[in-house]
């Protein structure tokens, strides 16, 4: 479907990779491995056409669409949510209308000549492939995808600009989705996700009909989904068939292997060195010892690439505290006429290692809020334990930093006296190595931005974290050593996030915040949150089976008789009509179908087209058979809305 041959990218003297080849079959499912800057997603840029290689080819075949989600920079405005994801079908309206168009010319044109005929075999391909979309479903399609990526149907009809930048990825996302590209690249789709739209979107990306290629660092995502890694490392890129597990073995493995060949080509040098040394001053070994120089000359060297040092760090040591950390009592808290949560307690006690889940808008950041003593609760009471040394890194203290400072000025101004030699070894972890360090915070990527204000964090000494969503511009080695650092503080901490990878290792207890209900606690990481959730929705559904059936017994046998009655002779008033006009809709639209296959078989036979009279009546007849097609195929589909709504309705009253 997608071949990539001998791609070469370089910045200035920097060479990304160089003779990079591999192709993308129909539906398969690869990831893009490797550190933050190995070229991940400028390769995805390449294959996007967003930028342009320095060498090397790229082929698809015609009509292959490729759809790409960037990592950030989105934008929309000017149009409603609803308009624009529903533009995703633009194609759709343009064959249509290039149907339409096609056929008020057709009605001029001279029904004997070539154009004529042209023009209708044209309508019929068109309209072939009109069918594959089935504009009725267009409405329900949109309706799925935005509600499965956390819209409410309340915000349809709202300006795209009144979005974050986060629910603009998500916009971008659905439009991407309902277009169904070949082949979809995905840069980093998870980190604007809550937990419940992720699970929609990797439920949907399992079933995607075409091929996807995507860069994310929520493992967990990758082995489940990916089949193929491509790992980037040093300007090269190697592939393994296997998910993102797999590949942390086989590379492993590989390089053993290599670190052997390398060992043994050296010792085969080293004699051979030896060799030539001992003889080559000797007549009757001068040539052997030239030839041996020759084959030495000729060797491939094996190179061992130092892999890039696995940095740690510690947290600074925190300072003592008492047993309880911070309290809610009683605490309520609501903007307008939307409620937060009610009555809320909690007790966050020393050593306390807690993740904090919810969709989007249902109060996670407003009880990080709280909980530091950022905010007051409306009612109820907020107490910080009197020893408390709160740390708290918010995606918005990005901003807050100053852009005419250096990285290493605004770290080492945010350390202690103790901890300011350790700031370089820090911001290395995070991906800031060399003179990267000395960058204007001013000319960072957001990703970037944010990256600093977490080490800004990390180096003041605490006995409190309160993470909000860390992870998120984080590359897998990054997250690692953050989560090493976490497992071994003694502190406590709360992390609001989707990441479960991350969090499943070092968090013993889950929050759940929801839209209009109280938060719930589950003593558990997020593995044992999720199995525990799908619990109670089995649960849930059987108790509701159980009241039905209840209900049903409690009603005598001859109120029910009555009721089953009632209901009946309403199916048969109401619902009945419908459905047999329906059947016969369906009778006069197979009907109507035969009749056009056989006019369009008389239309290109030689009797018709050698006659002009009988071609101007064939095509009339044609016309007027695919005339009353329309309009059953539009009763048809009217009949179905409407005996859907009367079930539903029936369904509902019962």
């Amino acid at each position: 479907m997608l071949s990539i041959n001998k791609l070469r990218v370089e910045f200035g003297p920097r060479v990304l990779f160089k003779d990079l080849s591999f192709t993308v079959n129909a539906k398969e499912r690869i990831s893009f491995a490797g550190h933050n800057g190995a070229g991940k997603s400028t390769l995805m840029k390449c294959i996007a056409g967003v930028i342009e290689a320095n060498d090397g080819e790229l082929s698809k075949p015609r009509g292959c669409k490729i759809g790409y989600l960037p990592q950030e920079g989105i934008h929309i405005r000017g149009v409603t949510l609803w308009d624009e994801t529903e533009s995703a079908f633009g194609e759709v309206k343009a064959i249509q209308s290039t149907i339409d168009s096609l056929s008020d010319e057709l009605i001029q044109l001279d029904s004997k000549s070539t154009k004529y005929l042209d023009t209708l075999d044209r309508i019929g391909e068109l309209e072939l492939k009109l069918e594959h979309f089935d504009p009725n479903k267009i409405k329900p399609r949109v309706e799925s995808v935005l509600t499965g990526l956390g819209f409410k149907r309340s915000d349809f009809e709202r300006d795209c600009s009144e979005f974050s930048g986060g629910w603009q990825m998500r916009i971008a996302m659905a439009k991407l989705f309902l277009q169904e590209p070949e082949v979809l690249l995905l840069d980093e789709p998870t980190n604007h996700l809550d937990i419940d739209s992720q699970t929609w979107m990797e439920q949907y990306l399992f079933a995607y009909p075409g091929a996807i290629i995507i860069i994310s660092h929520d493992l967990a995502l990758l082995d489940a989904l990916t089949t193929r890694t491509i790992a980037f490392a040093h300007g090269r890129a190697e592939e393994y068939a296997g998910n993102y597990s797999f590949y942390l073995k086989e590379s492993k493995l590989r390089k053993e292997i290599l670190i052997k060949q390398y060992e043994s080509q050296q010792k085969e040098i080293e004699k051979t060195k030896q060799f030539i040394d001992r003889f080559r001053a000797k007549a009757s070994k001068a040539s052997q010892a030239q030839s041996r120089l020759k084959q030495l000359e000729k060797m491939e060297l094996i190179e061992i690439e130092q892999d890039d040092a696995v940095m740690q760090f510690t947290f600074p040591s925190p300072p003592p505290s008492t047993q309880m950390m911070a309290k809610l009592e009683n605490a309520s808290k609501s903007y307008g006429q939307r409620n937060i949560f009610e009555g809320f307690d909690l007790t966050v006690e020393k050593g306390t290692r807690m993740a904090i889940v919810g969709p989007n808008g249902a109060g996670k950041s407003t009880f990080c809020r709280l909980i530091t003593g950022q905010e007051a609760p409306d009612s109820g009471h907020f107490e910080l334990g009197p020893k408390s040394a709160i740390s708290f890194f918010s995606q918005n203290h990005a901003d807050e930093l100053a852009p005419d400072r250096s990285v290493l000025e605004t770290c080492e101004a945010a350390a202690s006296r103790e901890n300011a030699p350790l700031v370089r070894n820090i911001l290395g972890c995070f991906l800031f190595r060399g003179d990267d360090v000395f960058k204007k915070v001013g000319v960072l990527s957001g990703g970037e931005r944010s990256r600093v204000a977490l080490v800004c964090m990390l180096v003041r000494p605490a006995n409190f974290l309160i993470l909000d969503e860390p992870t998120n511009h984080l590359d897998v080695q990054s997250q690692e050593v953050l989560q090493r650092a976490l497992s071994d503080y003694p502190g406590s901490y709360l992390i609001v996030s989707h990441n479960r990878s991350f969090l499943d290792p070092i968090v013993t207890r889950t929050i759940e915040f929801r839209p209009d209900t109280s938060p719930q606690i589950y003593h558990g990481n997020i593995s044992y949150y999720l199995d525990k959730k799908s619990e109670e929705a089995n649960q849930d559904s059987a108790t509701q089976h159980t009241k039905v059936e209840n209900n049903t017994q409690k009603i005598s046998r001859k109120e029910q008789r009555k009721i089953e009655a009632q209901k009946r002779q309403k199916r048969t008033q109401v619902l009945k009509p419908k459905q047999e006009a329906f059947v016969a809709v369906e009778a006069s639209i197979g009907e109507l179908e035969a009749a056009q296959a056989t006019l369009l078989q008389h239309l290109s036979s030689p009797e018709v087209t050698a006659d002009p009279i009988k071609m101007q009546e064939t095509s009339q007849a044609y016309e007027k058979v695919n005339h009353k097609l329309e309009n059953a195929y539009s009763q048809w589909s009217k009949l179905s809305e409407e005996i859907d709504e009367l079930e539903s309705q029936l369904a509902t009253d019962s």
